[in-house]
């Protein structure tokens, strides 16, 4: 039995995920209003995972994470609003070390809650597995690695913030996909590539459309390169990370002016948004496979490996993030399962073996 803790002030919001996850079988439920009765229950019940509402009365959802992750810690669901509030204190509860999170559907709950239910129970799973090490508490990772390295916000070159219509990018290309965990794992990897980087970034994280330009500010302002959310065809040009824009897919074409990442809408082909398999697919008619870096990092399910392991068979560079980082080794497992990974890294040693293979290509 999975022991599950469900936090949230709405009575209406517990007795439907009591309902969800009831049908299941296999779950032990208890309930919890506010923070503080969390922090409680932490204890006596001693839950595999937490469902957390960030809005919540006394003890906000935030304020309690931060308790948990440093007296029990455990997986934590975030339950957010799709507000464009909502999604910055979701983003700062993944830094503060929650797994994943579920969107609560906008209009009435009471009729949207079907169409949640899925992705309530595949999200509340898959953190049952996940592996949680306080030791990679990544807001402290970010702040100890600008130290060392002497490079501050303030001190950095302005970057480049809007992609400018351009031939096709020089040399070749970086894919990076994530699920499950990989807002955290990005910002671990993406803040290490420095200024000089000479190949674009593009980057399928799935997530909510709602939440990926604040994801995408969040990352800009800890990264020496610029980032920007793909809400539109956007040249492709080196300097740039450029992060998927959520509940639909990014693919590479070509226009007059060059390569452009473009956002479509989803297929049912790709059952992931935004899809890393199409993502991957898509530059593959526009690059030399040789030129094409594929980083497969932590997540539920199999997005991405296929395509991955075209890439590598073809010639291209793959790199799995390792079982021991990933929160859940789902995508990159099945890469390396697959024969598909070049190389398998922890995640703090992912960008190094990047800009390596770039730099490399660079002299030659």
């Amino acid at each position: 039995m999975i022991r599950l803790l469900i936090a949230d002030d709405s009575a209406l919001m517990r007795k439907l995920l009591e309902g969800i996850f009831r049908d299941e079988g296999d779950f032990e439920i208890q309930f919890a209003r506010n923070g503080n009765e969390v922090l409680e229950l932490v204890r006596s019940f001693d839950p595999h995972v937490v469902t957390l509402d960030v809005q919540m009365p006394g003890l906000d959802g935030l304020s309690c994470l931060s308790r948990i992750m440093i007296e029990a810690p455990r997986p934590v669901v975030m339950i957010s609003s799709l507000t464009a509030e909502g999604a910055e204190a979701t983003l700062e509860a993944i830094d503060l070390g929650a797994v994943d999170f579920v969107a609560k559907p906008g209009g009435t709950i009471s009729l949207e809650i079907d169409r949640l239910r899925p992705l309530v129970v595949e999200k509340v799973r898959g953190a049952a597995r996940a592996k949680i090490r306080p030791t990679l508490r990544l807001s402290e990772r970010i702040r100890h690695q600008f130290q060392n390295t002497g490079v501050s916000r303030t001190a950095r070159a302005p970057k480049l913030r809007k992609p400018k219509a351009s031939a096709d990018a020089p040399g070749g290309i970086v894919l990076i996909g994530a699920s499950t965990g990989g807002p955290a794992a990005l910002d671990v990897v993406l803040p290490q590539i420095p200024k000089s980087f000479g190949w674009p970034i593009v980057v399928a994280q799935h997530m909510p459309a709602n939440f990926t330009a604040a994801f995408a500010r969040r990352l800009d302002a800890i990264c020496q390169l610029g980032v920007v959310e793909v809400n539109r065809p956007l040249p492709i040009q080196a300097g740039l990370i450029y992060i998927a824009r959520g509940d639909a897919d990014v693919v590479v074409t070509r226009r007059a002016t060059g390569l452009h990442a473009m956002p479509v809408p989803g297929k049912r082909d790709y059952p992931w948004h935004p899809s890393v398999e199409r993502m991957v697919t898509s530059a593959l008619d526009h690059y030399d496979p040789a030129q094409v870096i594929g980083v497969l990092m932590t997540g539920m399910g199999r997005d991405g490996a296929d395509a991955m392991c075209q890439v590598h068979v073809r010639g291209g560079r793959t790199i799995a993030e390792a079982e021991s980082s990933a929160v859940v080794w789902g995508m990159p497992g099945e890469l390396v399962k697959n024969g598909g990974a070049s190389l398998v890294r922890p995640v703090e040693d992912v960008a190094a073996a990047v800009v390596e293979w770039v730099e490399a290509d660079a002299v030659h």
